[in-house]
């Protein structure tokens, strides 16, 4: 059976290939051979070689009434998906899952693999207690599934990262009783399980995961004894070795690593320290960019593609507002936002989908 009638097969691939991720959904239920074909791997390698693949960031982002302009007057406010296209300036919502249609729990943790989204935890937004809820959201079909829980006690403010092949890594964090935690799992997203991990050598509460040159990295935090007061040390797992490391004064300074990322191998890591954007440039930080006064409270930092998307507010309650920071030339531009999508972001990651 042809894949598209009247032509070659290379042709009609080619055609696919160049589909959008928004037609992925319809595409495949067209027939079962464009099915098949949709959810082939050879088929998004191709898309990627070919370069029609897009960078969107997907993000945790509370909702603002358009026209209200601000989130000052909620008191618990709603958070939903929101996906950002930079090179489109497109904005688009994902619905919530079934259990949460009412909005994502508070303080879930958001990652990539593939073309899924794994969303973590949070505080339950209909009981407020910290839930260990696993749900994962596929682009290809536009639908959600129940993951597995992830085991152990129920966990707050932990770190995350996925490798993007197909595992998530979780670390740190804190119990119930408000305990900085060490221990540490992997879950892998195709199969719905989960492996628990060697302990880190210090509790790391509120800790910043980032996967980075084939490891794990589990950024700054602080021990229950210190609660509050961020450390400038990592701790990298390799999962080779299936073991953790320590890196001493990682961090420029004792700061909460919310804004920390990765901008790749060939670009380093950057952090929002102050009013300033910094950048580890071999062994030293140094300062990139001065953040404009309407993102001086940084929620959100992305990276792809030599380029950096700061999310931020000029004070709490404010709107929030997107620019983009060339890492090569320092320079910084707005990108527009529309009504809707000026909420506070409270967690986000990157896909090539």
């Amino acid at each position: 059976m042809e894949l598209i009638s009247g032509l070659p097969e290379d042709v009609a691939r080619d055609c696919l290939i160049r589909v959008s991720y928004q037609q992925f959904p319809t595409v495949a239920s067209v027939c079962k051979l464009w099915k098949s074909e949709i959810h082939a791997p050879e088929f998004h390698r191709q898309r990627r070689s070919t370069k029609h693949t897009r960078k969107v960031i997907a993000m945790v982002q509370a909702h603002v009434e358009p026209g209200t302009g601000s989130t000052k007057r909620v008191k618990n406010p709603v958070y939903w998906l929101s996906v950002f296209e930079p090179e489109t300036g497109n904005w688009s919502k994902i619905p919530p899952p079934p259990e949460f249609y009412s909005g994502l729990p508070m303080f879930c943790q958001l990652v990539s693999v593939g073309y899924d989204l794994v969303v973590l935890g949070g505080l339950d937004p209909n009981s407020w207690e910290a839930s260990n809820s696993v749900f994962v959201y596929n682009f290809l079909s536009a639908k959600w599934r129940r993951g597995t829980d992830m085991p152990g006690g129920r966990r707050m403010f932990f770190s995350c990262a996925s490798d993007s092949e197909g595992t998530v890594f979780v670390a740190g964090g804190h119990d119930n009783e408000k305990n900085a935690l060490r221990s540490a799992l992997a879950y892998d997203v195709s199969s719905d399980r989960w492996v628990v991990l060697p302990d880190m050598a210090a509790e790391r509460d509120e800790c910043k995961g980032v996967f980075s040159r084939g490891r794990f990295v589990a950024v700054g935090g602080y021990p229950t004894e210190t609660q509050g007061r961020f450390v400038k040390s990592a701790e990298a797992f390799d999962p080779a070795t299936r073991s953790w490391s320590e890196v001493k004064d990682f961090l420029d300074c004792a700061t909460c690593p919310r804004t920390f990322v990765d901008g790749g191998d060939d670009e380093g890591v950057f952090l929002c320290s102050g009013e300033d954007l910094i950048a580890l440039r071999g062994d030293t930080w140094q300062k990139m960019a001065s953040l404009p006064g309407e993102i001086r409270n940084v929620s959100y930092v992305g990276a792809f593609d030599g380029t950096l998307v700061l999310i931020g507010s000029s004070g709490y309650g404010e709107v929030h507002v997107a620019y983009a920071f060339d890492v090569k030339s320092c320079n910084g531009r707005k990108l527009e936002s529309p009504e809707g999508f000026r909420g506070h972001v409270q967690t986000g990651c990157v896909l090539e989908i």
